[in-house]
């Protein structure tokens, strides 16, 4: 039977050959066919980058998949399936992952004992200094309104800002 399939996969594939080596670069030729995205595991890999992390970790802390099934809910053979790079777990796996474990989530991502260094990014502004009128033209036109409003008489005034809150409900 493997030798009828083996044949089978070499009209498909178009090569000539027989044994098993040659089934297997067959099936690997249609597996990438059918599968085009599908990624081959390397070490240039993040899956397997990850996969690796998380064994690692595992292993310094001398516990068994077994023991990490019982402590995050997750099934022992899907955990070795993140480890060998043929799953890529999500973010609340990960989490998972990283709580049985017993390490921040960083720590999955990051060699390091400590966290890395914050990349110094630019100052933000603070809610004051956002505020229209605040700074530049914005404030010459406020402090400009206010002068106008101090000189006017209450009826004025009282008239201007009920025209200002019928304008501002529509």
């Amino acid at each position: 039977m493997l030798i009828l399939l083996n044949r089978n996969l070499d009209s498909l594939t178009g090569s000539k050959g027989g044994g098993l080596s040659s089934y297997n670069n067959s099936f690997s030729r249609i597996r990438h066919h059918l599968c085009p995205r599908a990624v081959p595991i390397s070490c240039d890999n993040p899956r397997m980058l990850i996969g690796d992390r998380l064994r690692e970790l595992r292993e310094a802390k001398k516990l068994s998949q077994g023991d990490i099934e019982k402590r995050c809910g997750l099934k022992r053979a899907y955990i070795s399936r993140v480890e060998h790079g043929h799953t890529v777990p999500s973010i609340e796996t990960l989490e998972k992952l990283a709580r049985a474990l017993e390490v921040p989530l960083y720590q999955l991502f990051y060699e390091g004992e400590e966290p890395p260094a914050l990349p110094r990014l630019p100052k933000q502004k603070t809610a004051e200094e956002t505020a229209w009128g605040s700074t530049g033209k914005e404030a010459r036109v406020l402090s400009k309104f206010r002068r106008l409003l101090a000189r006017m008489d209450e009826a004025d005034r009282n008239l201007l800002l009920h025209m200002a809150q019928k304008m501002a409900r529509r």
